[in-house]
């Protein structure tokens, strides 16, 4: 069953949303319809994302959509990807062996 976004979420998409080129536009206004569908089974904070389809989709474009990273307080990578236009996980992957299980501050994102 699908659940709101937790605010860290919501933080970490429009941080890495952000940004004046359509795809991000149309992927950053999908965020106030988009839930939490699932979770990564690692232990990660690592998210599944269901958008109201009622909401249009980004045009045409690359996935992942968004990659960056981190530097503090870990070395971790953190993408965005799409299915058809629409958000459909943000995901956050360690350089360390240990998942990480909750969302960095998103002034850390480096792009």
């Amino acid at each position: 069953m699908a659940e709101p976004l937790p605010p860290e979420v919501t933080a970490t998409l429009r941080a890495l949303l952000t940004g004046p080129d359509p795809v991000s536009r149309a992927l950053l206004a999908q965020v106030p319809h988009t839930r939490v569908a699932g979770r990564c089974g690692c232990g990660c904070a690592t998210v599944d994302l269901e958008v109201d389809r009622t909401v249009a989709p980004a045009p045409p474009h690359d996935n992942p959509a968004v990659e960056a990273g981190y530097t503090d307080p870990h070395w971790a990578g953190v993408i965005v990807c799409t299915e058809d236009g629409y958000l459909s996980l943000l995901e956050i992957y360690s350089v360390a062996d240990e998942p990480i299980s909750t969302w960095p501050d998103p002034h850390f994102i480096e792009r």
